[in-house]
């Protein structure tokens, strides 16, 4: 320990006799580590904190398989057999969301609300402060009206009193009784906007209806695997099929899974590519530190041979060397930490990709146990890779040679190996993160120029609750329309405005179909499926949708009228290759759920051009749109149900600065309030917020592997030169020109450089076959980024190198020869 202490104290001591070297070491090492850090902490937060559960392991979605994936929408009929299986699965519920209005305050407010059965509580361990949780008669269909309130919402709108259980208070314009308030512990705010409040699902637990419209989890039985539960609901498949004809399709069977694991399973890969990434970064900022002290060692020859010649052996020589190199890792580690939780902070306020499990502006990215262990891990680490060889390096000392060097040493052949293998190293981890940031940003500008079937221009989105007895038929919801869009559209600055069930990039629905009078070729007892969205008159016009063939909805498609639809071109090029969609009826939704069954004959009336409603990188499906006067009112009571209708309008000037006017007239109109007031061009920019983020980390992660190449280029270049003063002086002597002496040094160190190109030209064709699957409008082998980003990193070097060979040339020969 005594003789640690020393090896400190040394340390410290030669820290602070070179200051330039100290900074510049510290700097690279706490973007490096920074940079890690930054990363780590993101993918501790998705991939590696724990559910705020009890027995998160333990927690699964109830899932269904197909040779395309899992997925995770649940009917009730499905939700009926899973909760059946009680030999692997206990605690089995169901939840969703939805936005209800609450009209005791002075001003309508629009409230989130949990919908779960009565199991949902125990499942994931939410504790309940005051009062209680639901009772089974309040989750059977048509049982009392209860509610359970968040505590923010208690806090808030209540003033925390207690007296508030057994109160009644007007949701969407029903009474519901407070039963219970949450515990402000329970905090889900890491998944998402927390609920205000939580209500009944009050499922039919006789249910046969297919509709999928909620997700259910459920917690495994002590001492059952996953693979057991897996196995146990595949093998109950069998029995839910005979049960139900329509439930499944041929291919299809149950399944579970982590909840843990779905959760993240859209992004896990995504962050992997990042870490990856970055840690290309911390090897090139490790490079150029490792050039640092091999020439430090260098330079430190004679020091190091009066240590040996004082006894000391080559152990103790590279104890003393790795002691600094590990110091200055973990304080550039400290700084680091830092650095790293202010950068990630600043990036996901710009953009947090809608990564899950990251609350607003990174809010729940913190610094825990392990990522204190993970950047105490990677300091050590670093400072013990970047350290060795120039430990190992600088041990080898010639002990009668140095000591007779004056204050100048020589190069060293073996030295110059190790610093040109390293700056070939580095030139080609940056080439590689060049080129995959180079594939990323191609991707956000295809996205950015494919055509999404409608301009989103001057076009906002607002959302509005129907839930309630007030709204259950479809006339209510129709007549609420027309009065919302009457005054909306007499607003100077409105062109048009209408409504519809789903915004364009936001979800939406899917029903199968059959055509009227067409036999059924294939398995199944439908002709196909496709989305399903309801809109009024007007809606094609907001988004300036063209019209293919046909018409599409106008005022006189109305209850009791002729049933009409229009589809996409998607859906008439699919199922009407040969034929006239115009000529035909199609049935939708018969068969799925009883709410359809009364779902009529429809007329196929227009044919409109296709829209990405799956996303921009995605392409169109057959899409269905039913004109909201014509929906069933059976179809419509579980339409409001389940989400808000959006009020979609095009104006002449600047949405936003008709924001408030828009708001005042549908609260005068409706008497209701609006939420999620954003432009058509946020939802478009919202839904490709993971690929900007992917751009922008490796952006920034390619621009530095850059600059730290750069210098690491013109350093070695500055050092070559200064150490072959004598040599230059000799040859400019003996009559050489200026501008040989400057195409030498140039020559060496582009040669330098083209290895490293190539090497890295190499290794960038695995890392394009690797994030394939991130990319979009582009080739993995994409040639222009194969050609531009080599040429780019060339010319760098290239003006890394001009510099000390440009001093070189203009060494005098007899200034030079008199170095020492």
């Amino acid at each position: 320990m005594d003789t640690f202490l020393r090896d400190l104290k040394q340390s410290l001591r030669t820290f602070r006799q070179s200051p330039s070297f100290t900074i510049t070491a510290l700097a690279a090492l706490a973007f490096g580590i920074g940079a890690n850090i930054a990363i780590f902490s993101v993918v501790n937060a998705v991939l590696f904190k724990p559910l705020p559960y009890p027995d998160p392991q333990n927690l699964v979605l109830m899932m269904t398989q197909s040779p395309q994936g899992s997925g995770g929408a649940c009917s009730p009929a499905k939700f009926i057999h899973y909760r059946a299986q009680t030999d692997v699965v206990q605690d089995v519920s169901a939840f969703s969301s939805t936005v209800m209005n609450f009209t005791g305050g002075d001003v309508p407010q629009q409230i989130l609300a949990g919908r779960v059965s009565i199991d949902y509580f125990r499942l994931v361990g939410a504790p309940v402060s005051l009062g209680r949780s639901f009772t089974k008669e309040e989750d059977l269909p048509n049982g009392p009206k209860a509610v359970v309130l968040s505590h923010a919402l208690w806090s808030k709108r209540f003033a925390g009193s207690p007296d508030i259980i057994g109160k009644t208070i007007p949701l969407s314009g029903d009474p519901y009784t407070v039963v219970g308030v949450m515990d402000q512990s329970f905090d889900v705010s890491e998944f998402g906007a927390p609920p205000d409040a939580w209500i009944a699902f009050q499922l039919d637990p006789l249910s046969t209806d297919q509709g999928h419209y909620f997700r259910a989890a459920g917690r495994l039985v002590p001492g059952v695997t996953v693979d057991q539960a897996k196995a146990r609901l595949k093998a109950s498949t069998a029995d839910f099929r005979a049960k139900y004809a329509r439930g499944l399709a041929p291919e299809q069977s149950f399944t579970v899974e982590r909840f843990g694991e779905v959760l993240v399973r859209d992004v896990k890969e995504t962050l992997l590519v990042l870490m990856g990434a970055v840690f290309f970064v911390l090897l090139i900022a490790c490079v150029n530190v490792a050039n640092l002290l091999l020439v430090r060692a260098t330079g430190r020859r004679r020091e190091i041979a009066i240590r040996f010649a004082l006894g000391a052996s080559r152990g103790r020589v590279i104890r003393q060397l790795l002691t600094e190199s590990v110091l200055l890792s973990l304080i550039g580690g400290a700084l680091g930490l830092l650095l790293g939780m202010f950068a990630i902070k600043a990036l996901l306020a710009i953009n947090t990709a809608g990564l899950p499990r990251i609350g607003e502006n990174g809010g729940v990215v913190d610094v825990d146990w392990r990522v204190v262990i993970f950047t105490v891990a990677a300091s050590i680490v670093t400072g013990i890779v970047f350290g060795l060889i120039p430990a190992l390096q600088g041990s080898r000392a010639d002990l009668g040679l140095a000591l007779k060097e004056g204050g100048r040493t020589g190069t060293g052949g073996r030295g110059n190996r190790v610093r040109s293998v390293l700056v070939v190293t580095e030139i080609a981890l940056a080439l590689v993160l060049l080129v995959g940031s180079a594939l990323l940003i191609r991707t956000s500008i295809a996205l950015r120029a494919v055509d999404a079937g409608f301009d989103a221009s001057n076009v906002l989105t607002m959302r509005m609750s129907l839930t309630g007895e007030r709204f259950l038929k479809s006339s209510a919801v129709d007549q609420v329309i027309r009065d919302g869009v009457d005054r909306l559209q007499r607003l100077p600055g409105v062109e048009v405005a209408s409504a519809t069930c789903c915004v364009p990039l936001e979800g939406g629905y899917g029903l199968p179909f059959t055509i009227v009078g067409r036999p059924i070729t294939g398995e199944g007892p439908y002709h196909g499926g496709g989305g399903w969205l309801t809109i009024s008159p007007g809606y094609f016009e907001v988004f300036e949708i063209p019209v293919k063939r046909g018409r599409t909805f106008n005022d006189r498609d109305i209850a009791g009228g002729q049933a009409v639809a229009v589809i996409n071109e998607a859906m008439a090029k699919q199922f009407w290759k040969d034929a006239d969609p115009l000529a035909d009826r199609i049935a939708i939704g018969r068969g799925v759920m009883k709410e359809f069954s009364g779902e009529p004959d429809r007329q196929i009336i227009g044919v409109v051009s296709d829209v990405r409603d799956g996303g921009l990188n995605n392409d169109p499906q057959p899409t269905m749109y039913i004109p909201q006067a014509q929906v069933p009112d059976a179809v419509n009571a579980l339409n409001v149900r389940i989400t808000p209708i959006a009020w979609v309008l095009r104006t002449r000037v600047n949405v936003n600065s008709l924001t408030g006017a828009i708001q005042k007239e549908l609260r005068e109109a409706t008497g209701l309030p609006v939420s999620e007031v954003r432009s058509m061009d946020e939802v478009v920019s919202r839904s490709i917020s993971r690929e900007r983020f992917n751009m922008l980390v490796m952006t920034i992660f390619g621009g530095a592997a850059l600059l730290l190449a750069a210098i690491g280029i013109y350093g070695l270049m500055s050092y070559s030169v200064e150490q072959r003063t004598q040599e230059i002086g000799i040859r400019l002597a003996l009559g050489a020109a200026h501008g040989d002496v400057r195409k030498m040094i140039v020559f060496q160190g582009m040669r330098l450089a083209i290895i490293g190109v190539v090497v890295g030209v190499g290794c960038a064709f695995g890392l394009a076959r690797f994030i394939a699957s991130f990319l979009f409008g582009v080739k993995a082998w994409d040639p222009l980024v194969f050609i531009s980003i080599p040429v780019l990193l060339t010319l760098v070097a290239l003006f890394a190198v001009w510099r000390p060979a440009a001093k070189a040339s203009r060494l005098d020969p007899m200034s030079a020869l008199r170095t020492e």
